[in-house]
C-alpha cells in the first residue's frame, strides 16, 4: 500500500501542477514581462547615468534560455516538478500519520495534511519573506535569502506540528475550542518572535551597503548625483498582482493534491474494493 499511495501522490502533484501552470502562464506570465521590461528599461538608465559619470557600465550576461522557452517549458517544468514533489511529501507525511490519529477518516487525513502543507511550506513563510519578480533582489544576496526562508519553512512546519500535537493532547481537558484556540495562539506567538527575529532582505548587510537603509529589496528610484530622478522605483501594481497571483497558483495546487489525493486515499484504504477489476466471475455474477 505504501509505494501506491506514494505513487499516486506523485500523480496527484502532477495533475496540480498542470492546473497551477495554466493559472500562473495565464494570470502571472503578464506581470513577469513587465517585471522583466522594468529590469530592462532600468540597467539602460543606470547605464545611461554611469556613461554620464564617466564610469564605463558592465556587460550584461546573455541568457542561457530564451524568454519564450523560459515562460512555456521552463515555467511548466518548475511548478509540475515542485508540485509532484510536493504531492509525495503529502502521501508520505499521510503514511506516517495514518493509524496515528484517531477519529480522522484517511481522506480527511490526506485533506489535512495538504493543507497542513500549504501552510507550512508556502503561506506562513510568505507572510514573512513573499515572492518576488524578476529584478526585486540582488544576486549577491541570492545564498543569503534562500537560507532565511529555508529557515522560515522549517519553523513554520515544526511549529504547526507542535501546535496540532498540543491541540490534540489539551482537547479533553479544555474543550475542542478552547484547545484549538490556545495551540493556534501559541504557534502565532512562536512564530511571530521568529518573524521579529529574523532580518527583512532589505536589512542585509550587503544590502545596507549598497542601497541603504529599506525594508526590502524592491528598487528604489533611481536618483542622479543632484538628487533628481532618472528613473522610478518598481510599479507597486505589478508588485501586488505577481505576489496575489502567486498565492492563488500555490492555492489551487495544494488543493488539488489535497482533493486527488484524498480520493485516492478513499478508494485504496477506504474502500479497496474500488481498487480492483472485475473479473469474469464477478461480472457474470
Amino acid at each position: 500500500m505504501e509505494l501506491k499511495l506514494i505513487l499516486r501522490g506523485l500523480l496527484a502533484g502532477t495533475v496540480a501542477g498542470v492546473l497551477g501552470f495554466v493559472f500562473a502562464r495565464i494570470f502571472a506570465e503578464p506581470e513577469i514581462n513587465k517585471a522583466i521590461d522594468y529590469e530592462g528599461a532600468r540597467h539602460a538608465a543606470e547605464d545611461a547615468l554611469l556613461r554620464a559619470q564617466g564610469v564605463a557600465s558592465e556587460m550584461d550576461d546573455h541568457e542561457i534560455f530564451s524568454r519564450s522557452v523560459q515562460s512555456t517549458v521552463g515555467l511548466a517544468t518548475g511548478i509540475i516538478v515542485f508540485s509532484a514533489a510536493m504531492g509525495a511529501l503529502v502521501a508520505v507525511a499521510y503514511l506516517v500519520l495514518h493509524g496515528r490519529i484517531a477519529g480522522l477518516r484517511p481522506r480527511n487525513l490526506a485533506a489535512a495534511v495538504a493543507a497542513f502543507g500549504f501552510l507550512g511550506v508556502y503561506l506562513v513563510p510568505f507572510a514573512k519573506y513573499p515572492a518576488n519578480p524578476p529584478s526585486v533582489g540582488h544576486d549577491s544576496t541570492i545564498d543569503a535569502r534562500s537560507q532565511l526562508y529555508l529557515t522560515m519553512v522549517l519553523c513554520s512546519l515544526v511549529f504547526l506540528a507542535v501546535a496540532a500535537y498540543a491541540g490534540r493532547r489539551l482537547r479533553p481537558r479544555l474543550g475542542a475550542f478552547t484547545a484549538t484556540v490556545v495551540a493556534a495562539a501559541g504557534f502565532l506567538v512562536a512564530i511571530g518572535l521568529v518573524m521579529v527575529i529574523l532580518p527583512s532582505y532589505g536589512h542585509l548587510s550587503a544590502n545596507r551597503g549598497e542601497f541603504g537603509n529599506f525594508a526590502t529589496e524592491t528598487p528604489q528610484p533611481l536618483l542622479d548625483s543632484q538628487g533628481r530622478l532618472v528613473f522610478p522605483g518598481f510599479p507597486a501594481d505589478t508588485l501586488w498582482n505577481f505576489r496575489f497571483y502567486s498565492v492563488i497558483a500555490q492555492l489551487i495546487v495544494w488543493t488539488t493534491i489535497g482533493l486527488v489525493f484524498a480520493k485516492f486515499v478513499e478508494r485504496v484504504v477506504e474502500h479497496p474494493r474500488l481498487e480492483l477489476k472485475p473479473t469474469r466471475e464477478t461480472a457474470s455474477a
